[in-house]
């Protein structure tokens, strides 16, 4: 029987994205804990768990069970340093967050991927993320939700000088590749949990912008 998310699992609570779909769901009155494991404390609430570390060495310290779990890691190679280093973000550690909610009891996996997403693309960011996509595929999740979002808009604590330059012109591309704002993917996100459709679904960025009005 499906029920609505009470136990949650939020990865990358400090980002853009992770930011904005923290305070939803502690504002949420059905969600009875959300254990986000995060490098900076974040500030207390009665329903937050809030392991502060390295998310790798953190993860196998969790405790307790959930039932959704949301992936809002994400990096660039500039912010990562290398190629390397961005597939352990985007691919290795998107992964072992995913393992781990498995162990834990989680039947639904929300992960942002990226519009463009494919393990053949010759753009090494989309192949990354393809291969990400297609990796949390293969663990048969119960309930897979992959969001793949155009360029996210909002501010943020670092500056991303390709993401500045282009947000403008965003805004006015047609369907799936027009910018959305970090806000209303998180608000995207929380309706997607709530959900009930087994199997594998992906969302474009035009359809998380409807479903986060």
């Amino acid at each position: 029987m499906y029920l609505t998310p009470q136990h949650i699992l939020l990865a990358g609570a400090t980002g853009l994205t992770g930011e904005h779909l923290l305070d939803r769901l502690l504002n949420e009155p059905t969600v009875a804990q959300v254990q986000a494991p995060t490098r900076r404390p974040l500030a207390e609430h009665p329903h937050l768990r809030n392991p502060v570390g390295p998310l790798a060495d953190l993860l196998p310290q969790l405790q307790g069970r959930i039932d959704t779990a949301f992936c809002c890691l994400g990096t660039t190679i500039r912010q990562a340093g290398s190629q390397e280093a961005f597939r352990a973000v985007d691919l290795d550690l998107v992964l072992a967050v995913a393992r781990r909610a498995r162990e834990m009891g989680a039947r639904h996996f929300i992960v942002i991927s990226a519009v463009g997403a494919n393990r053949a693309s010759p753009v090494f960011y989309n192949r990354v993320k393809g291969e990400m996509e297609e990796a949390l595929k293969a663990m048969d999740w119960p309930q897979l939700t992959i969001a793949r979002p155009s360029l996210l808009m909002g501010p943020r604590s670092e500056f991303r000088i390709g993401e500045r330059l282009a947000a403008p012109f965003m805004r006015w591309l047609p369907g799936k590749y027009r910018g959305i704002g970090a806000c209303t993917l998180a608000r995207a996100l929380w309706r997607l949990a709530l959900e009930e459709e087994d199997g594998v679904r992906i969302i474009d960025s035009d359809d998380l912008r409807r479903l986060g009005r």
